[in-house]
């Protein structure tokens, strides 16, 4: 009994220890997107501010390609020992599996949830000199011509594609899906009325509306934004069923050591609590999650089952 105790009290101070000493080298987070975007720079915030509060160094490694599953497949790969960490969007972990043959990981089993950091709500959004000035406008569009009002998207199977396909199914209408390689290049044809509508991350468009290039319609989220205080919700415009947010989450691969995923988890949320970043995330039109491991492991799979849905539901492919 003597023995196994010490043996016991061995152990514990070991992993004290070795919690103490984490991390002993470079953490790698991996965005599997490009540079800039928002998934890049919510990273970017909590590396710098992670690498403040329990030391070390923290990099990010962007690993873009194939809908944000090359990036996914990786950090699937890599050691579950906290020094490689996945920040990304929705896309690789509850859409791309139902867009893409042959994806590389089981999205809901080859990762350790972490937390999801943020989510933020797309706006409905149309040239400055659109006919459309409503919702009832763009729906009555719609149905005097099936398939004919043009929708550009950052890409097929992101969310702005996935919420115009459940606006024209929730409203038994058509449109026609103009998918774009980014957001950035669909902004700028939705600026220049090459397009007559897209759904857009709030964070990526608000000062498109603010300054008057776009009117937005509305804002998917099931209320209002703080930042567009006047601005409807696509429900109080009578189209129910339709709430999207985007959001961004981390993980790691499947296996993370109880202690590491801990210490990781408790820096991540005091990151996105911190008064200074907290203020301009949200002047950005991010809300602050930071969820539990448990609560992001049940989002996830209502997420991935709601979009599956969809997808098959649509006919929607990643070509």
């Amino acid at each position: 009994m003597f023995k196994k105790t010490l043996m016991g009290l061995a152990l514990a101070v070991a992993a004290t220890a070795s919690l103490a000493a984490y991390p002993e080298k470079p953490v790698t987070l991996v965005v599997p997107f490009p540079p800039g975007g928002s998934t890049d720079n919510i990273a970017r915030v909590l590396a710098q501010k992670m690498q403040e509060s329990i030391g070390g160094t923290f990099v990010v490694d962007n690993k873009a390609g194939a809908t944000g599953t090359i990036g996914a497949a990786f950090v699937k790969r890599a050691p579950a020992d906290g020094y490689t960490l996945f920040v990304s969007s929705l896309g690789p972990f509850v859409i791309a599996p139902h867009l893409i043959k042959g994806v590389q990981y089981d999205a809901l089993k080859d990762f350790d949830p972490i937390t999801v950091a943020v989510q933020a709500p797309n706006l409905l959004v149309v040239p400055a000199n659109s006919p459309y000035k409503n919702v009832a406008d763009l729906l009555a569009g719609l149905k005097k011509t099936p398939g004919k009002v043009s929708f550009a998207s950052s890409g097929n199977g992101s969310s702005d594609h996935l919420s115009a396909e459940l606006l024209w199914q929730q409203s038994g209408t058509s449109g026609l899906h103009i998918p774009y390689k980014g957001g950035g290049p669909a902004i700028n044809d939705l600026l220049g009325g090459q397009v007559d509508a897209a759904f857009v991350n709030i964070n990526s468009i608000i000062q498109h509306v603010k300054s008057g290039k776009v009117r937005a319609l509305a804002i998917s989220s099931d209320k209002r934004s703080p930042l567009l205080a006047d601005l409807a919700t696509l429900q109080e415009q009578g189209v129910k069923g339709a709430e999207v947010q985007s959001w961004q989450a981390v993980a790691a691969p499947k296996g993370l050591p109880a202690d590491v995923k801990s210490k990781l988890h408790g820096a991540i949320v005091a990151a996105l609590n911190d008064p200074a970043i907290k203020e301009k995330l949200l002047a950005q039109g991010f809300e602050i999650v930071a969820n539990t491991p448990e609560q992001f492991a049940r989002f996830q799979a209502t997420e991935f089952a709601r979009w599956k849905q969809l997808i098959e539901a649509r006919k929607i492919t990643a070509d």
